[in-house]
């Protein structure tokens, strides 16, 4: 954008007739972009103890050679606050903004013509020609999305042309559905425990058929040493194929041991009972109910979660991924809702059994009766089914913006199917606000398209590191 250009002075006395003081914002017509602008007036009265500001927020859009939107439409370009302290006048931009009215009454009345000629053309081709009216209905989730405002476009890698079209996305059957509950709970037969040692208590979370509790775990051998644990468990109408993805995904990092990973340590698996699973207890629980209940608080106990803390967990985060890339361990979900965190802000990554359930919204369907965590995957593991360490790095990316956010939703105005060829053609999340860049820099590697051109975890843990020591620098 251009520097503002104002009719006032910096300073002055109020004035005590009708006045229109003009803020003209304009764009330099070289970018498409949106740009969140905020006007302050400071009003002092008789002394400077006595003094009140006014801030104005507007959204302005401005479009690649479209100079002519500066003399067409004022009321987008220019931002007026009008100080009549008696009466309101008719005004010149009372003229201007009714004949703007018609004439974007006029075009809309005309675009609305044109489209229905061209929905009759399209309906004459369908009545003669149905295989090619087939063949169009094939395509017609490739549309290029339009919602494109509220996201940042990177430059588009020298491997990644613009796409027209979405591409097809291939759908394979998901391998825990072959899976059977016999071998299932055959896999976990070894660290099953009896009923009497675990005592259920406060339900932490519940979904539509799934339930996480607090619970308590008597010690085997010494009845009078209890300690506290997560229990992942199923309600009564859940079906078999449910429990046995339960089980099978709470297996994900079994046997791994590092201080950023949770896995499971017991299960309750006695025949004709529904299955439980026990996973040592983070008094805080959920990262992302956790982040979430941070932003809640935050404009009364701003203090109460700081920058540097999100970039302690996010080191964490990402050394438990370096430890899983090692052992060449895929998590294939990793997100805020697969952590958890105690308070001593320790976090530590947790299998996905469940997430489907207690976080409906964060999975979708591509048409294959699978729901899959889209907005966390990447690229070719949206389009190819492909997984790989490079796409756990992806999701990190994503996680780390989660936490910058405290637990806001990415790209949540997008619709599911549109998320490959919106990714492909460029688009990402923007960088949230009070996110520093070199930050948000870090986040921007891990989209790359090219998986070999994305960090590897080491990389990421040691960049972050350096990071968090500059900010406890100025702290």
């Amino acid at each position: 954008m251009e520097m503002p250009q104002v009719n006032i002075s910096v300073q002055g006395e109020v004035p005590r007739t009708l006045s229109v003081f003009r803020v003209e914002l304009s764009c330099t017509g070289k970018v498409d972009s949106e740009v969140m602008i905020l006007m302050q007036l400071n009003l002092t009265v008789n002394s400077s103890k006595n003094f009140t500001v006014l801030n104005f927020k507007r959204r302005k859009m401005c479009y690649k050679k479209l100079e002519e939107v500066k003399t067409s439409a004022l009321d987008k370009n220019t931002s007026r606050t009008i100080y009549d302290p008696v009466h309101a006048a008719p005004t010149t931009s009372t003229r201007v903004f009714y004949i703007s009215v018609g004439v974007c009454c006029a075009v809309i009345f005309l675009v609305a013509i044109i489209l229905a000629v061209l929905h009759l053309h399209s309906m004459k081709r369908i009545e003669l020609d149905d295989s090619v009216s087939a063949s169009s209905s094939s395509q017609g989730l490739s549309q290029p999305s339009t919602q494109t405002t509220q996201y940042l476009r990177a430059d588009t890698p020298n491997n990644a042309a613009p796409v027209t079209s979405y591409p097809t996305l291939r759908i394979e059957k998901n391998d825990l559905r072959s899976v059977t509950l016999l071998e299932a709970k055959a896999k976990v037969k070894d660290i099953a425990i009896s009923r009497e040692r675990i005592t259920l208590k406060d339900v932490l979370q519940e979904g539509t058929f799934g339930r996480i509790f607090h619970g308590i775990l008597v010690d085997e051998k010494d009845p009078n040493k209890e300690k506290h644990t997560f229990v992942k468990t199923v309600k009564d109408h859940a079906s078999e194929i449910q429990v046995t993805m339960m089980l099978t995904e709470s297996c994900k990092l079994r046997g791994l041991h590092h201080r950023n990973l949770l896995p499971i340590t017991h299960v309750y698996i006695e025949e004709g009972e529904k299955p439980m699973v026990m996973l040592p207890y983070m008094n805080w629980g959920n990262l992302k109910l956790f982040l979430r209940q941070c932003k809640l608080v935050e404009a009364n106990n701003p203090q109460a979660i700081s920058q540097q803390d999100l970039v302690h967990m996010a080191i964490q985060i990402a050394c438990g991924m370096s430890y899983l890339a090692r052992r060449e361990v895929i998590h294939k979900d990793l997100a805020a809702r697969n952590c958890v965190i105690d308070d001593t802000l320790q976090v530590k990554i947790t299998d996905n059994a469940l997430s489907r359930d207690l976080f409906p919204m964060d999975y979708h369907c591509l048409g294959d009766n699978e729901n899959r965590p889209v907005r966390w995957m990447a690229l070719e593991s949206l389009v190819n089914n492909e997984f790989s360490s490079a796409s756990d790095v992806w999701a990190f990316g994503v996680t780390l913006w989660e936490l910058m956010t405290l637990g806001q939703t990415p790209y949540v105005d997008i619709d599911p199917f549109e998320m490959a060829a919106y990714l492909k053609d460029g688009y990402r999340i923007a960088q949230p606000i009070n996110c520093p860049d070199e930050l948000f820099a870090v986040m921007a590697c891990c989209w790359a398209l090219d998986p070999e051109e994305r960090p590897k975890f080491q990389q990421l843990v040691q960049c972050l590191t350096e990071f968090h020591a500059a900010l406890g620098a100025y702290v």
